[in-house]
């Protein structure tokens, strides 16, 4: 009953997909297109004006190279999978392949946008991607796209700050051992002043810096409390509590919407005890960093973390480019550095969203091996320049050398990206994102986690099931320190005992 029920929605999702396409297009007046230059080229269709000239130099190169001439076009991102359906249709300069987030894949696939890629190449494999990026172009057991460039979120933190904090304490702790020791000779004290102002002493704090960045949740709230912050500090960690990209590593592993390739719509958990623990520390950390998530936005974060006015933050990837901008400019007098974001506890761990953008070949295209051709030579032989260039963060693994300078300042982006989770595809979830972003505002604000994420699954449940589903709340199990009782009889007999010990000496 299950398959068939699954068989009805995906023939009404497609019926639904053509419907709003031909309802949104409504009567226009014929244009005569000519299509002279189309005939013998490769359309590519992106909606990020910042790809323009990357995609234009790679569309000459792979063109010089023996290769189809490529035409890059610039389209608006609304509505973008209707409009390739509705150029295809029409057949007036359509797009051969177009770039899109992978979480229009299901509406790409169903309305014939996209096809499945061709395997004979065996270019999508563990050994060119990272799991979460085949999983993010994986729709119902094919892969319907290659994995271009990704975004997600890791630890941002004031390097400057944590190596004045350890160097301070090697120097007292060296200070403080020399006045205990004896008397030292003039000899010794130089040998002393040599070793505290030494290359061996850097390399202790450098040692030291690497154990001092948090792991936990739990570290960073008692780091917090240890350090003893320098005037310009005027917070010890902050995020852009209001976006629901910074929000998501804290219950990302304990929530499911969609499986691991997000296309499942049997699987689908947003209530249970871990996710409800996981949205309880949320909330505590509102009472301990004490700020309001409506005066707080990204660049808010960014810009003082710039000032020196914070420690720790989240950031995405662009954080690199817009850091190093500002030492250039003498706005930034800091170094910093970038870490995986902390887990929850030693028994919870985080896990942060990514999304990837693919490159999709339109089923409707009759040069789909060409087209294949040049999105192979984008998203894999080429793979290597994309940062350079672009400031996008490729995701074929080895494209970014993690040995050179740029390459270990964006490790940490790497890493966590590899153990995201990418974005769901299901239609019936669309606006999945505004539900859970409202849930998190809720909770920050104050209201019970397990009620909020209650509601939250009812309505996801009725979006893609029809019904809310029966859901019986969930306590927390109350955390009480034990308490020991003091024993009266044993108080009396100890006190006899002692007594008695007293005559006896």
């Amino acid at each position: 009953m299950k398959e068939y029920k699954g068989i009805i929605s995906t023939v009404l999702c497609v019926i639904m997909v053509v419907c709003v396409i031909k309802a949104g297009s409504g009567p226009e007046p014929e244009a005569v297109v000519d299509t002279h230059e189309y005939n013998d080229s490769i359309v590519l269709w992106y909606t990020d004006e910042s790809m323009t000239d990357y995609l234009n130099a790679m569309a000459v190169e792979y063109h010089e190279n023996g290769g189809m001439r490529v035409l890059p076009r610039l389209h608006s991102g609304n509505e973008y999978v209707e409009a390739v359906y509705d150029a295809s249709i029409k057949e007036e300069a359509a797009p051969d392949m177009f770039i899109v987030s992978t979480d229009s894949l299901e509406k790409a696939y169903l309305s014939g946008c996209a096809v499945a890629v061709d395997e004979e190449w065996n270019i999508l494999n563990p050994d060119n991607f990272p799991g979460v990026a085949l999983n993010a172009v994986t729709y119902k057991g094919q892969k319907v796209g290659y994995p271009f460039y990704f975004e997600t979120s890791a630890l941002l933190y004031n390097k400057t700050y944590l190596h004045d904090m350890i160097l301070g304490k090697l120097k007292a702790e060296s200070e403080s051992a020399d006045g205990n020791g004896e008397e030292s000779t003039e000899q010794t004290a130089a040998e002393s002043e040599d070793a505290l102002t030494g290359a061996e002493l850097e390399k202790q704090t450098l040692v030291l810096m690497e154990e001092a960045i948090p792991e936990t949740f739990d570290e960073l709230l008692a780091f917090a409390d240890e350090y003893d912050a320098p005037e310009d500090v005027e917070g010890i960690f902050k995020w852009d509590v209001r976006d629901v990209f910074f929000n998501y590593f804290f219950i990302g592993d304990y929530i499911d919407v969609g499986g691991n390739c997000g296309d499942d719509s049997e699987s689908i958990d947003v209530y249970n005890i871990d996710a409800i623990r996981a949205m309880t520390l949320f909330q505590r950390l509102n009472s301990f960093f004490a700020f309001e998530s409506s005066d707080v936005t990204y660049d808010q974060v960014v810009d003082e973390f710039i000032h020196g006015k914070l420690v720790f933050a989240t950031a995405t990837s662009d954080i690199v480019s817009r850091l190093d901008k500002a030492k250039e400019e003498g706005e930034f007098d800091y170094e910093y550095g970038l870490a995986m974001i902390p887990d929850l506890s030693e028994d919870m761990e985080t896990r942060s969203l990514s999304v990837t953008e693919t490159v999709v070949i339109n089923g409707y295209s009759d040069k789909i091996s060409e087209a294949e051709a040049f999105a192979r030579f984008l998203t894999c032989e080429k793979a290597g320049e994309l940062y350079a260039k672009t400031g996008k963060l490729p995701s074929a693994l080895r494209a970014i050398d993690r040995s050179s300078e740029e390459g270990q300042k964006l490790s940490a982006f790497l890493d966590e990206y590899s153990y995201s989770k990418p974005m769901p595809k299901l239609m019936t979830t669309s606006n999945y994102w505004l539900l859970l972003e409202d849930a998190f505002a809720n909770v920050w604000s104050g209201k019970d986690a397990s009620t909020t994420l209650m509601e939250l699954a009812r309505q996801i449940n009725v979006q893609v099931h029809g019904e809310s589903g029966d859901f019986e709340y969930i306590a927390l199990p109350v955390e009480s320190e034990e308490v020991e009782y003091l024993d009266e009889e044993a108080l009396k007999q100890e006190a006899v005992g002692g007594e008695a010990s007293d005559k006896a000496e």
